[in-house]
């Protein structure tokens, strides 16, 4: 009897889960991904982005597996214990995704690896952890990463789960530009893995590196995921449709229709059946329907200042009183108002040993990675334009730009006192 069960992928051709992983996979917390799109509202710009986070966990998987394999080559020894924990975290880095994306974190749930613990705890998959003999704290300090797990997060191999050049990247990127039709998310993946190799961190314990081989597969990596937000991620109608949502969920929240736990574990359809069956404004409706709203300013961030204020992205609370009152100054009803400045990820936040050719090890981040990487001087530029200030309306309304930015540059306390003192926004 085989080994393996091979899973037929329309972008690694063949996946081969081994049994390991199949005891995972066949649980209801795993097979619940199958119901959970990657690109959340995405499908209503690029009809083939209906991916689900069930076939990414099995990309990263299956990506984990090859670059164990790639390092044990390289001269890495490795414990048979720590891969099988590294390819079973790989699998199940999102088990504790929402529904449509990251939309719920920016509602201001909780982001989705704090609840992966919720779902490692669940009786089948706990179950067949328990009988694998592996520790569900040690998967989920994995998960979360170096800020937010323990010991086994600072482990050398750690970096292939959550780390500058995780298998989560490789996978999402490439998958997410095939199942759209864009021919964006182009990466050099073979030779990415083909130059991983162990090295000394700013610590000096060893940790995932590059070799300075792959230095230009690395920059295909950097400029893919620029492109994506810019062009997919970040693409107007799908702000508009996800800003859209949040109201709804937020609204449902706050009026006690819809419980935080509730949302943990639901699927796109069960929600926004859920959603649509609760709200009295038509929103949800206008959702499934693809009414969007409308643009009304639409400004690169490369407009603003470096220090503008980033509370539209972290404080949800003040954003939605901000977005009422602007609706009343212009003319529009509550609720018919979305501001949209979504959170600046780290598009060059890379953070790893690079391996030179002589044997000597550098270390890659921030602008030092720009400069070894050779990236023009234009690049922090071309990301700042990848994220872009829009006001959105459900009906024609004349927003002015200029105060619109204005405000948005100005302190959250400044903002919050305005509107406590009944003073014009715009």
């Amino acid at each position: 009897m085989s080994q393996f069960e091979v899973v037929r992928d329309p972008l690694w051709n063949n996946i081969h889960l081994d049994r390991e992983a199949l005891a995972v996979v066949d649980t209801p917390a795993v097979q619940r991904l199958r119901y959970v799109r990657q690109l959340g509202h995405a499908f209503l710009v690029y009809p083939g982005a209906t991916h689900t986070r069930f076939e990414h966990a099995l990309g990263a998987y299956h990506l984990a597996r090859r670059a164990l394999t790639q390092l044990e080559e390289s001269g890495a020894r490795i414990e048979p214990r720590d891969a099988q924990r590294i390819r079973l975290a790989a699998l199940l880095h999102d088990i504790g995704h929402y529904p449509f994306s990251h939309a719920l974190e920016e509602a201001g749930l909780p982001a989705h690896e704090g609840l992966a613990q919720r779902h490692l705890a669940d009786g089948a998959l706990a179950a067949a952890l328990a009988e694998l003999g592996v520790s569900a704290d040690s998967l989920l300090a994995l998960i979360r990463g170096p800020e937010g797990g323990g010991g086994e997060a600072r482990e050398p191999l750690a970096g292939l789960v959550a780390g500058s050049l995780d298998m989560d990247k490789l996978d999402y990127l490439s998958r997410d530009a095939w199942m759209c039709g864009v021919p964006y998310g182009v990466i050099d993946v073979d030779r990415l893995l083909a130059s991983l190799t162990l090295a000394a961190g700013r610590d000096g314990r060893p940790t995932v590196a590059v070799h300075e081989k792959g230095l230009a597969a690395l920059e295909s990596l950097l400029f893919a995921k620029y492109q994506m937000y810019r062009n997919v991620y970040w693409h107007h109608a799908v702000r508009s449709a996800t800003v859209m949502f949040k109201r709804l969920v937020r609204r449902a929240l706050a009026d006690g229709h819809l419980r935080a736990d509730d949302v943990a574990v639901a699927t796109d359809d069960g929600l926004l059946q859920e959603l649509q069956g609760r709200d009295a404004t038509g929103l949800a409706c206008a959702l499934r329907e693809r009414r969007l709203a409308k643009r009304a300013v639409d400004a690169p961030a490369t407009d603003l200042p470096d220090d503008t204020a980033d509370w539209p992205a972290g404080d949800p609370d003040l954003l939605e009183r901000v977005e009422g009152r602007l609706a009343r100054e212009v003319g529009l009803h509550p609720g018919e108002l979305f501001l949209d400045f979504p959170a600046k990820p780290a598009m060059l936040g890379l953070d790893l040993p690079l391996v030179r050719r002589d044997g000597s090890v550098a270390q890659l981040s921030g602008g030092e990675a720009a400069a070894h990487l050779g990236l023009p001087r234009v690049a922090a530029e071309l990301y700042r334009s990848a994220r872009r200030l829009r006001v959105f309306t459900l009906r024609p309304a004349a927003v002015p730009e200029v105060k619109i930015i204005d405000l948005v540059c100005a302190p959250r306390e400044d903002v919050a006192a305005r509107l406590g003192s009944e003073r014009a926004l715009l």
